[in-house]
């Protein structure tokens, strides 16, 4: 774990090195400093407003987040109420959800098999993990944020799966995430809470 958060750091370095400017250089420090602090994050607990666009169907829900790098992340439903309590857990090392009584599926939104419930784990993964295509500043709220864009190295901008990150830039919350498929936004989250829990045990 420590050599692959070291090598993500390095990369980045490099990816942010030959950028000029006082307003450049500020995003570069703060980027590496968000991505250097998701690194050694142990856990999250969050609330989400997650919508999902499918076109012709749209769907909006409340949840609840419990993100742990290890062992089980859970995933609970509160809204609508006819889907309230439904729980996924999303174990270690698997690709798969398995949901406590009904199952909450309304399908895929791409070939990847994304849902509005892996939405919060999908977005975790970019923040500590995900490839930083694209970084500056913005306001989201009268709030000032700092926005990554992540996408895969070897894509180009626009096509394939691409995830839109804001953090607060004093908190270094994570407040909203977009997920796009083909230049397409599918899935919208807000984040109404958010609370962060290093490998210190301290919380932020």
């Amino acid at each position: 774990m420590r050599r692959a958060a070291c090598a993500l750091m390095m990369t980045l370095c490099l990816m942010l090195s030959g950028c000029g400017g006082q307003a450049t250089d500020e995003v570069d420090q703060l980027t590496l400093d968000i991505r250097g602090e998701y690194l050694a994050l142990d856990r999250v607990t969050a609330q989400m407003e997650v919508g999902a666009d499918y076109g012709r169907r749209v769907y909006a829900y409340t949840m609840e987040l419990d993100w742990q790098r290890e062992g089980d992340t859970t995933v609970t439903v509160t809204a609508p109420e006819m889907v309230a309590g439904i729980t996924a857990r999303i174990s270690a090392g698997e690709t798969f959800l398995e949901y406590d009584g009904v199952s909450l599926e309304t399908g895929p939104l791409d070939e990847s098999g994304l849902s509005p419930v892996g939405a919060g784990v999908f977005l975790m993964k970019a923040a500590t993990e995900g490839f930083i295509a694209e970084s500056g500043f913005d306001i989201l709220e009268e709030r000032e944020c700092l926005r990554l864009l992540c996408r895969d190295p070897e894509g180009a901008p626009g096509e394939g799966t691409e995830c839109t990150l804001w953090f607060d830039k004093d908190t270094h919350d994570l407040l909203r995430g977009e997920i796009s498929t083909d230049g397409q936004r599918v899935i919208e989250c807000t984040f109404t809470s958010f609370v962060r829990v290093e490998t210190t045990g301290e919380g932020t």
